[in-house]
C-alpha cells in the first residue's frame, strides 16, 4: 500500500496514522522533515519504522529501536569530500555553507568536526570570499545548493574546488547549467554496488525500472523494503520487537550498500556515501582516494 503526502507534513501525518494500522512492514516518507513529522505522530505508539528518506541526525534516533536506517547520517555526509581533500597536498581554505534547515546544518558540522580533525582550516559561512584560494561545501536545500554554486562559480575568484549535497542527483546538472568538475554526494550511485547479500543485484533491479537507473532515493527505498522482508522471514513474525531483534543482529549488504544499525539506536553504521563529479552534463561516480 502506498499513500501519497503530498510532501506536507500535516497531510503526512494524517496518512501514516492509517497506514500503519494496515500494515505489517511500515516504510517512513522521503525527507529528514517529513520523517520527523512521521516519528513525532507515531511515538505514543508501538510500530517500527524502516527509515529510507531521513537521514538528519536527530530524526535517526527520535524512536529508539522503533526506527531502522539504511541511510547514512547527515553528520557523516561529507566524508569522502573531507577525504579527497585531506589527501591533496596544497591544502586551501574549505568554506561549508549550510542552508537554513536543520539536515544541513548536520551536514555542515560534521564535514566541520571531520575536516578539522584532519588539520583542515574551515569557514562556516554563506558570504563567500572575495579573493584567494579556496574549496567550498554547500549543504542545504535543493534550491540553495544550486543558487550557492552558481553565485561561487561566477564569482571573481570561483573556488578550486565545489562540493554540493545536490550535485549528487541529476536533476542538478540542468538547475546550474554548467557544473561541470562540480562533485556531488549521494548515497548511491549506480556501478558502485559490491557484494550484494540480500535482494536483487543492481543490473536486474535497473532492468526492471526499463533499463535507465535511477537516482539514489529509489534505491534506498527498495533497499529498506528489502532488509524489512527479511527481517520478517528471519523472525518469522511482525511484531515491532521481533523486527527489531531480527534487525539489529544484521550485518549485511544490499544493492544500496552495506547494512548494519546500533543496536540501542537504529542508527546506521555500515553504509557510507558516494563521491560524485560532473563532467559536463553527465554525472560519475569517483574515488576519492
Amino acid at each position: 500500500m502506498v499513500d501519497d503526502d503530498g510532501s506536507d507534513p500535516e497531510r503526512l501525518a494524517a496518512a501514516i496514522r492509517g497506514l500503519a494500522a494496515r500494515c505489517d512492514l511500515l516504510l517512513g516518507p522521503y525527507s529528514t522533515r517529513l520523517m520527523r513529522s512521521a516519528a513525532q505522530t507515531l511515538a505514543g505508539g508501538e510500530e517500527l519504522i524502516w527509515n529510507h528518506g531521513g537521514a538528519g541526525d536527530d530524526v535517526c534516533v527520535m524512536l529508539p529501536r522503533r526506527i531502522v536506517s539504511v541511510l547514512t547520517p547527515a553528520g557523516r555526509y561529507a566524508e569522502p569530500f573531507v577525504r579527497a581533500l585531506a589527501g591533496d597536498p596544497a591544502r586551501v581554505p574549505l568554506w561549508v555553507a549550510a542552508g537554513a534547515g536543520s539536515f544541513g546544518r548536520q551536514v555542515a558540522a560534521g564535514a566541520e568536526t571531520r575536516a578539522r580533525s584532519v588539520g583542515l582550516e574551515v569557514v562556516r559561512s554563506a558570504v563567500l570570499p572575495a579573493s584567494g584560494e579556496w574549496d567550498l561545501l554547500s549543504c542545504g536545500a535543493f534550491e540553495d545548493d544550486v543558487a550557492t554554486v552558481r553565485r561561487a562559480l561566477a564569482s571573481r575568484t570561483p573556488p578550486r574546488r565545489v562540493c554540493s549535497v545536490a550535485a549528487g542527483v541529476r536533476d542538478f546538472g540542468e538547475a546550474v547549467g554548467t557544473p561541470d568538475r562540480v562533485f556531488g554526494i549521494a548515497q548511491w550511485f549506480p556501478g558502485e554496488s559490491a557484494g550484494v547479500d540480500l535482494g536483487p543485484d543492481e543490473a536486474p533491479f535497473v532492468a526492471a525500472l526499463g533499463g535507465t537507473a535511477p537516482d539514489y532515493p529509489a534505491v534506498q527505498a527498495a533497499a529498506a523494503a528489502v532488509v524489512a522482508a527479511h527481517c520478517a522471514r528471519r523472525a518469522g513474525d511482525t511484531s515491532p520487537r521481533a523486527l527489531w531483534s531480527a534487525a539489529a543482529d544484521l550485518d549485511t549488504s544490499t544493492l544500496f550498500g552495506r547494512f548494519r544499525i546500533d543496536a540501542a539506536t537504529g542508527v546506521q553504521l555500515a553504509h557510507d556515501t558516494v563521491l560524485v563529479r560532473w563532467s559536463g552534463d553527465q554525472v560519475s561516480g569517483t574515488d576519492p582516494r
